[in-house]
């Protein structure tokens, strides 16, 4: 990256300045009424788009812009990934939940309002983001600790690199458990839709960001939020930081059950699938960069 002020200001504030833009975009299309669904699918190309376009330009890693000697076919895999996740499990986990929230009401009437609906709109979103996020935290851990688990969360870390595209290579059943225990509950309770499409737009732009190969320095946010620079060392093949940073928007939770690490500067070395994990004692293979 070349020491002009712009690249200064991209390597200082680039990652909070994407993500600022983006709850801003979302922010103003709910007050003006808009459906968020459509615009965050606008929104969620677009951003992987400009990191794509960043990552040619000011990378972390130059050598992760092209797919390693040894897995030559990973941008296949991962686009097919991606192709199968937004194309047809997404979509039928959508409705499946959507069912979920009808039975729900005819099984258990009460349950079906639980949620503190009445409350103000900003207190409504916290606790739906609260649980999302502590959801995803164990259920991305228990895929790390349990071999059953790992099996499926496998394919995500097999890459020998971090890039753009990492984040939507998911096994589908991996992400319909997550979706489940995240969202599944809030729907069941009567979680009103419009706060349900807040917490998919404030989690949206910092996941799809999480992979990204860009060279931000993000300073103190590292320690509370799931940047690339905190999320990248979790993709070591080391346990010291592999088994760490578990958060999927919020790192709040890796910090209170003892799972946050700070990712020294140049670290991981090597990403891919660990030496020896989950903890539980399931070998798999290791992968250079």
């Amino acid at each position: 990256m070349c020491r002009c002020p712009l690249s200064h200001w991209l390597e200082r504030h680039g990652w909070a300045a994407l993500v600022g833009l983006n709850l801003a975009v979302s922010a103003a299309a709910a007050g003006a009424g808009w459906a968020l669904p459509p615009v965050l699918l606008v929104q969620g190309v677009l951003t992987l788009a400009t990191v794509a376009a960043l990552e040619r330009h000011w990378p972390e890693r130059p050598a992760w812009r092209q797919p390693p000697a040894t897995q030559p076919r990973d941008t296949l895999v991962d686009g097919a990934s991606a192709a199968l996740l937004l194309g047809a499990v997404d979509p039928a986990l959508k409705a499946g939940l959507a069912l979920l929230a009808v039975q729900a009401a005819t099984w258990w009437p009460a349950a079906a309002h639980a949620f503190p609906a009445q409350a103000p709109v900003a207190l409504q979103l916290l606790l739906a983001l609260a649980w999302n996020e502590f959801a995803r935290y164990w259920l991305h851990r228990w895929h790390h600790e349990w071999p059953a688990l790992w099996r499926l969360h496998a394919l995500h870390h097999a890459p020998q690199r971090v890039y753009w595209l990492n984040g939507l290579r998911v096994h589908p059943l991996n992400h319909a458990l997550n979706t489940l225990a995240a969202l599944g509950p809030l729907w069941a309770l009567g979680t009103p839709p419009e706060v349900l499409a807040g917490v998919l737009a404030c989690t949206q732009p910092i996941q799809l960001l999480q992979h990204a190969n860009v060279r931000w320095r993000s300073g103190r946010l590292n320690r509370w939020l799931a940047t690339n620079e905190a999320h990248r060392g979790h993709h070591a093949t080391t346990l010291d930081l592999g088994m760490a940073n578990y958060g999927s928007t919020w790192l709040l939770w890796d910090r209170l059950f003892g799972t946050w690490r700070a990712v020294p500067p140049g670290h991981p070395a090597w990403v891919g699938l660990h030496g020896a994990a989950p903890r539980r004692g399931l070998k798999i293979g290791r992968a250079h960069v």
